[in-house]
C-alpha cells in the first residue's frame, strides 16, 4: 500500500472512531446502531436496475452530505434521534473507506473513485 493511501484510510479510521466515540457519548442505543450500522448497504439493490441505476442509488448513501445535514438538523432541532442515526450513518461511510471501498463508478460495481475492489 503506497504512503498516501494509508493515510488516506488512516484519516478515515479516525472519523469513523469519533463517530462511534461520539454516538456512545450521547447514550444512544446500542441495539440501534447495531440495527443500521449496514443499512446504508440496502441501496446496493439499486444494481438490480443495472450498474447506472446502482452505482446512483450507492453513492447517495456513501456521501457524507446527507448524514452531515442530518446531524446539524438534530442539533438544531434538539433530535437526539436524528443525530444517532447521523452518526451511525457517518460511521459506516467512514469504516467502508478505512476499508478502501469507494464511491462506484457507472462501469461496474467493482470500480470505485478510489479504484477496482479486489486488485
Amino acid at each position: 500500500m503506497k504512503p498516501l493511501d494509508l493515510a488516506v484510510r488512516l484519516e478515515w479510521a479516525a472519523v469513523a472512531v469519533s463517530a462511534i466515540v461520539f454516538y456512545a457519548l450521547a447514550g444512544a442505543s446500542w441495539w440501534l446502531f447495531a440495527l443500521l450500522i449496514l443499512a446504508p448497504d440496502l441501496s446496493m439493490f439499486g444494481y438490480l436496475a443495472g450498474p447506472r441505476v446502482g452505482a446512483a442509488c450507492y453513492n447517495a448513501f456513501h456521501i457524507l452530505v446527507p448524514p452531515m445535514l442530518l446531524v446539524l438538523a438534530g442539533s438544531l432541532f434538539g433530535n437526539a434521534a436524528a443525530i444517532a442515526v447521523a452518526l451511525i450513518w457517518i460511521a459506516h461511510i467512514a469504516i467502508d473507506r478505512a476499508l478502501g471501498y469507494g464511491l462506484k463508478l457507472s462501469s461496474s460495481f467493482q470500480d470505485t473513485h478510489l479504484g477496482r475492489i479486489g486488485r
